[in-house]
């Protein structure tokens, strides 16, 4: 059986990437022998429907089921609608994933975990923050010589 993993890199031992329709890569693995072949997530910069468009990508390699963090319920949809199964809250390696998932660890769901467009960094999903540098930093201001001096 191939499985889909939403992955923060090319190969077995990287870890899971939290988001589904947004993740880095989609690592698609062959339970029998662990081969797989690893793929670039082209809709990880959609506007909208990277969820719909990567449950579709997947779909489109012969994946049976599908191992990520997090799943929204337009994904879950169409994944439910071609018949994949959908294993979400998982993290770690995909290596570690797919293990768990031949010994029969893992339990599938049938609802979304997040709401939609959860991975695009609104309603607290992931990216939000100011981060550094913001605020006005040293010099701004009045400063040392301001106002009247000697007359």
């Amino acid at each position: 059986m191939k499985v889909a993993v939403s992955s923060s890199g090319k190969d077995l031992d990287s870890q899971i990437d939290p988001r589904f329709g947004r993740c880095a890569y989609f690592l698609v693995v062959e339970t029998d022998d662990m081969s797989f072949e690893s793929f670039d997530n082209e809709n990880i910069a959609l506007g909208g429907g990277a969820g719909i468009q990567s449950a579709e990508f997947v779909a489109s390699k012969g994946a049976g089921a599908v191992i990520t963090g997090n799943c929204g319920p337009n994904a879950v949809r169409t994944l439910s609608a071609a018949g994949l199964e959908l294993f979400v809250g998982q993290a770690g390696t995909v290596r570690q994933a797919v293990e768990k998932h031949k010994r029969g660890e893992l339990r599938p769901v049938t609802g979304a975990n997040v709401a939609d467009h959860y991975g695009m960094g609104r309603g607290g999903g992931m990216g939000r923050g100011g981060g550094m540098g913001r605020g006005g930093g040293m010099g701004r201001g009045g400063g040392m010589g301001r106002g009247g001096g000697m007359s």
